[in-house]
């Protein structure tokens, strides 16, 4: 059977080059082509079928110091890779790594400091569902069914499971309706949180934005509380040289509405390329709250009056730290979130 011992010696031939040309990674295929039931080596142990009795015993032997060596070297490979891919052991006389210090979202420390703010004025955080009916985003607040802000150009409605229509609040002014329902009066709450437009989204407008709404009710309030209350709030983030004017305005749910301009903080009334020469920028609404808002919770008219007021957070926070694109709050880039130790 000198044609056996030939295809002995080129399968180890063969063998000793693919241990050469193949990656240590590559081990299982190795062990295929050579020790699978269908590999050379069981091939080879096959014709001993055609061998004599003394020739069974010479290259049996001979098959079985191939077959043990390959598995060796085959064991060797895979050892090698395991070894590289197995966990390194901690050294704990080498130093720490450094991580980067987490830091506050810059939106987020915004929202702190108008919270801090408010707070010290005896405001108390009131929160509310993000998903609202028609019912407490425009009828409860006195916007009639005419109204554009109630189209779906501007408002993003969803069909619920009982195919009715509910949508993503548009404002947190709701949550005023729900505390008055769930509280009574007097009341001093803001209301901050997320609200939901159907905008396109450019360096000013995004259709993903934070508000916060207050909601001040109690016997003898005025107008000249709601001034009193906004000149404080906005001279604690702006600084004291700040000064606000009320510009007449229509809202439905307060009556009278005013809009309220804030000194520009980079100029201070000179005129300049932020405030776009005028002096003033404009940040929110406000007004006394109107009427029918109050009659619609069972407040007593003759009793009590109130004040509204709501204000963008990114818009303040775009004057805190000199941004002029509202998407860089939403990108995630590092290199922008950084900065804000």
């Amino acid at each position: 059977m000198s044609n056996l011992e030939e295809h002995i010696r080129i399968a180890k031939q063969k063998f000793h080059q693919a241990l050469q040309d193949t990656a240590p990674e590559a081990w299982e295929t190795l062990k295929n082509t050579f020790l699978a039931r269908k590999g050379i080596i069981a091939e080879l142990f096959a014709m001993l079928a055609e061998c004599t009795p003394e020739e069974k015993r010479h290259y049996g032997k001979t098959l079985n110091e191939l077959k043990n060596e390959i598995t060796e070297q085959i064991e060797r490979l895979k050892s090698k890779v395991e070894f590289q891919l197995r966990p390194k052991r901690l050294d704990p006389t080498l130093p720490g790594k450094p991580y980067p210090y987490p830091r506050v979202h810059p939106l987020t420390q915004t929202l702190n400091r108008i919270v801090d703010t408010f707070a010290r004025m005896g405001f108390v955080v009131e929160e509310g569902p993000e998903l609202e009916t028609a019912y407490y985003n425009f009828d409860a607040l006195n916007t009639p069914i005419w109204h554009p802000a109630r189209e779906k150009s501007d408002t993003l409605y969803i069909l619920n499971s009982t195919s009715e229509y509910e949508l993503l609040r548009t404002e947190t002014s709701p949550v005023q309706i729900h505390a008055l329902e769930k509280r009574g009066v007097p009341i001093r709450i803001i209301s901050p949180g997320r609200v939901y437009r159907n905008d396109k989204p450019d360096a000013t407008h995004s259709p993903v934005f934070h508000q916060v709404e207050g909601l001040c009710v109690d016997e003898k309030i005025s107008m000249a509380d709601l001034k009193g209350t906004l000149l404080g709030f906005y001279r604690a983030m702006l600084g004291s040289r700040i000064e606000i004017r009320f510009r007449p305005h229509f809202f439905p749910f307060t009556e009278p509405s005013a809009e309220v301009d804030v000194t520009c903080p980079f100029c201070y009334g000179n005129g300049c390329r932020i405030c776009k020469q005028s002096g003033y920028i404009e940040m929110g609404g406000s007004g006394m709250v109107h009427p029918n808002v109050l009659k619609g919770v069972g407040v007593d008219m003759e009793k009590y009056s109130g004040f509204a007021f709501g204000l963008g957070v990114e818009r303040l926070a775009m004057l805190l730290h000199g941004v002029d694109d509202i998407r860089l709050f939403y990108e995630n880039d590092l290199r922008f979130l950084e900065q804000f130790a």
